[in-house]
């Protein structure tokens, strides 16, 4: 649960280093919860076209700690954030994204800052 939330601890943090298990869990339990209020949506009949107002609303709220995190995530494997100018090309930046994200952070220390598993 702890590292559910670090993410919106550092809500705009986009200097350091972010384990594999802090994103994943971020991005597990902010699928959960999406599936959620899609669910509400479809449920109270919300105003929008393909995506109701509460997952809308819910999705704005965690772009800006989805950025850091996964900025963050780059960090641990020693790549900077233009990295994710990747995910603007359609389908292969999204699966190159994804596959970057699932590779081992550097051991030890890099230009990024300390490895956050010693920490």
């Amino acid at each position: 649960m702890q590292s559910i939330l670090v993410p919106f601890k550092k809500y705009a943090v986009f200097t350091g280093r972010a384990r594999r298990k802090e994103f994943w869990l971020f991005t597990l339990g902010t699928l959960v919860v999406l599936t959620v209020l899609s669910l509400l949506d479809q449920a109270l009949d919300t105003p929008g076209d393909d995506l109701g107002l509460l997952s809308g609303i819910f999705l704005l709220l965690i772009l800006v700690p989805n950025l850091a995190v996964t900025v963050r995530r780059f960090h641990d494997a020693d790549r900077n954030a233009a990295w994710l100018l990747l995910w603007l090309i359609p389908f292969f930046g999204q699966a190159a994204t994804l596959l970057l994200n699932l590779q081992k952070g550097t051991d030890g220390g890099n230009r990024f800052g300390p490895d956050p598993k010693t920490i």
